[in-house]
């Protein structure tokens, strides 16, 4: 979970999500207090977060909210202005730390000419990994991405979603210990979609930490332990995903409703209304029959009565409308 407190000292348990085993004692990720400014533009103002190991942990946030920018330090791309942080108990941008990452890029291109398997052989060799060790990482790669079949095809045939199988074998090449991924499921159809997240969770069962960063919500919700939520270069908000939207919701279809009715509802919760859907948010659940009962009292006609939490891309856009 985003958490500016110092990460924990040697022999200190860590809370995973569902990794097996023992795991290290230092974080996958710690960061204090970062900030990163091009002359008189703050890309980021004072981060802070830790995020475990054996956690697949979202990092979301509007364009221009600082997540490139927080990508780019964690790699050693960049240099922070200020503040300090360490990647798998290293400093950030050590070459030690970088051994132990996957990274998956959003935007990537690989030479059309070269195979599949010529490809995870030139990033075996930039990785420098024991060249004795080579096969069986590229094959195992290739059969968790599902491109066994695909290996000796050059990639000029690969359609994108292929492409974007084949980045994240890359991506899993050297048995990483943090895996930061950015869009892996953007460019996939649902079956895609489906094994990218198969092969999130095997990663977090094995205790890897996975810093994902989607603009598929949905995706998101599916898979991620913990979640923060970043605009203008800081951590709005940040925990665990029933923590984050435990606030709970009802949305009632209705028809009819007065403007004086409409105004009445505020005293059950929040109201908001989109395409001919109510949603009150706050409400206590045991108050449903009363607001069903003021809304037909109000001269509404109900046509559906939905309770339930917010979904993440409604407590996403209620976030950043906030901050």
């Amino acid at each position: 979970m985003a958490d500016p407190s110092p990460p924990p000292t040697a022999g200190e348990p860590i809370e995973s999500g569902s990794g097996a085993g023992p795991l290290p004692s230092s974080p996958a990720i710690h960061v204090s207090q970062l900030t990163k400014r091009y002359g008189h533009t703050v890309a980021l103002a004072g981060l802070s977060m830790t995020v475990p190991r054996g956690e697949v942990f979202g990092f979301l946030g509007p364009n221009g909210a600082g997540k490139t920018t927080v990508v780019k330090l964690l790699l050693g791309l960049a240099r922070p202005t200020s503040g300090e942080g360490m990647l798998l108990g290293s400093p950030l941008g050590s070459r030690e730390a970088r051994r132990r990452v996957g990274y998956l890029p959003e935007l990537f291109r690989y030479q059309g000419w070269l195979k599949a398997k010529e490809v995870l052989e030139l990033h075996c060799r930039l990785a420098q990994l024991d060249r004795a060790a080579w096969p069986a990482a590229i094959t195992g790669a290739l059969t968790t991405v599902g491109l066994s079949e695909r290996a000796d095809d050059r990639v000029a045939g690969f359609s994108k979603g292929m492409q974007q199988r084949l980045g994240l074998g890359v991506a899993l090449l050297g048995d990483p210990q943090l895996v930061l991924l950015d869009e892996p499921t953007s460019a996939l159809d649902p079956v895609g979609r489906h094994d990218v997240r198969e092969i999130v969770r095997g990663l977090r069962d094995r205790g890897v930490a996975v810093f994902l960063n989607s603009h598929l919500l949905s995706e998101v919700e599916q898979v991620c332990d913990r979640v923060a939520v970043v605009d203008h270069g800081r951590v709005i908000a940040a925990g665990r995903l029933d923590e984050l939207l435990a606030t709970p919701q009802v949305r009632v279809r209705c028809t009819g409703l007065s403007a004086a009715g409409h105004q009445g509802l505020g005293a059950f919760g929040v109201v908001t209304e989109d395409e001919g859907w109510l949603t009150i948010s706050g409400i206590d659940q045991s108050r449903v029959p009363d607001l069903v009962t003021a809304i037909i009292e109000a001269g509404g006609r109900i046509y559906a009565v939905d309770p339930g939490q917010q979904t993440l891309e409604e407590r996403f856009l209620q976030l950043i409308e906030a901050a």
